[in-house]
């Protein structure tokens, strides 16, 4: 956490070919370290924030011009760490990128370490820890949903939300307190029944709220986890194939061609979808097709939910019921591929077989099927008996750790105080529960927290 005098430096933008690359300078001695490689066409006696300047990154050991650049400045307290920082517009290319941030880093400048200029803004009271890990997640998100919800936890929203919270377990915890310090006003049983109530729904109802919100997190933020599964060459990859509308997985006429796990991601009416290509089941012929067969189940058993792909043009054999009774029955779709071929696999058959379960036809080869097979993706996904209805305010994991935690001890003071428990009993709940809750904005945190968290960042965040 010592960083005071410190300057740091690093790669702001995505290293590769580029029109414009940036690189990022924090810290006491930005503008100094600016001065030192950056020539101007004219003398600069002072650089006036948010303002571009033109000129060239000088390499000190030929004194001649290694790039035109342009240069700006934002003095402390109005940058994004509340430090004075320099950011230099460069051309975009790993070689060129590389020479002019070694060249800073001889200028005085250290390398910053992963989410350093973020963790920066955090000690230094520009954001608090909810919008710290906003920033990241809306770096990786999904979907249009999970750029508005992260962006409603950058603008504040969950923090916010935990500091009112918290101002009211204050003021209760102070009324309690009142009474033991001065316990011969102690107040009458009913209103130990009122300073309950107030814990149940001020604190504990928007707590409880907080917590089933993070069931959304899965399907919003991470994307939902679909399984491709089938018997060997029913039409697994190219029905992958198909809902991301390019070839991304390996598809010939020879069985067995998909031996591995492939993932991508795809959306489905605004929903992230993590679509997982399987080896087919069939009778292995050695150690790799075992291997194959193997991570399948295992996905399987992992899956959110499951497309369990059946080839019309083959009449079913122990492969595909094998299957159908290992899937989850509530979150799968049977998918009937190769329309476009002779059926061998009659409709009686399919209906008697799959009864309980919602069916689409398609044709990978043509496309023939998949505007009702995405739509039905999308509705089953969203039917699964949760609220999948998304909230300004989708707590993480950690954040739901800390926010379970204060419910505990929440309960814990309320029920006491019902049961007429001595006044220090529910104090001491209270204080923890605040205690709890200040882990979520950082207001109370430890240094290996910050670094689970900032490891998370890329260097130039």
């Amino acid at each position: 956490m010592d960083y005071q005098g410190e300057t740091i430096a690093a790669i702001a933008t995505p290293v590769g070919v580029g029109g414009i690359g940036i690189i990022k300078i924090s810290g006491g001695n930005a503008e100094s370290i600016a001065r030192k490689v950056f020539r101007s066409k004219r003398t600069i006696r002072s650089f006036d924030a948010f303002r571009l300047y033109l000129g060239h990154i000088i390499d000190p050991k030929s004194n001649l011009p290694l790039d035109e650049v342009l240069l700006s400045v934002m003095h402390a307290p109005f940058s994004y760490t509340r430090e004075d920082v320099v950011e230099i517009n460069s051309h975009s290319g790993y070689t060129i990128l590389s020479n002019i941030l070694q060249i800073i880093l001889q200028a005085g400048a250290r390398l910053a370490k992963p989410g350093e200029f973020t963790l920066r803004a955090f000690l230094n009271g520009r954001i608090d820890l909810t919008q710290a890990e906003a920033i990241i997640d809306l770096i990786n998100a999904k979907s249009d949903m999970s750029v508005r919800l992260a962006a409603s936890q950058l603008a504040g929203g969950l923090g916010r939300r935990i500091e009112e919270i918290r101002h009211v377990l204050i003021e209760i915890l102070a009324t309690i307190e009142a009474s033991i310090d001065f316990p011969d006003e102690e107040p009458a049983t009913t209103t130990r029944s009122h300073i309950a109530d107030r814990i149940n729904k001020e604190l504990l109802k928007p707590i409880k709220e907080f917590i089933a919100a993070h069931t959304q997190r899965k399907i919003w933020h991470e994307g939902t986890a679909v399984v491709i599964v089938g018997r060997v060459n029913v039409g697994k990859s190219s029905i992958l194939n198909r809902l991301l509308q390019e070839e991304r997985a390996i598809v010939t006429p020879i069985p067995g061609t998909t031996r591995d796990v492939l993932e991508c991601t795809v959306n489905i009416e605004g929903l992230p979808l993590r679509l997982i290509d399987t080896a087919g089941i069939r009778k292995v012929k050695g150690k790799v097709e075992q291997k194959g067969v193997d991570l399948t189940k295992t996905q399987l058993a992992l899956a959110d939910f499951t497309l369990l792909v059946i080839d019309r043009s083959r009449p079913l054999n122990q492969y595909d019921l094998e299957l159908l009774h290992e899937v989850d029955k509530e979150s799968t779709i049977v998918v009937i591929n190769k329309i476009d071929l002779p059926a061998k696999l009659s409709e009686k058959k399919i209906t008697s077989t799959f009864k309980y379960l919602p069916r689409v036809n398609v044709s990978a080869l043509t496309g023939t099927g998949f505007k009702g097979l995405r739509q039905a993706i999308f509705t089953r996904v969203m039917d699964t008996g949760k609220d999948t209805s998304p909230t300004s305010i989708i707590p993480n994991l950690r954040h739901t750790m800390a926010l379970t935690e204060a419910a505990e001890f929440l309960e814990n003071a309320s029920t006491g105080l019902i049961n007429g428990f001595p006044w220090e009993t529910a104090a001491a709940d209270l204080s923890w529960a605040k205690d709890a809750l200040d882990q979520i904005t950082g207001r109370r945190t430890t240094g290996e927290v910050l670094d689970t968290i900032f490891s998370r960042f890329c260097l130039g965040k």
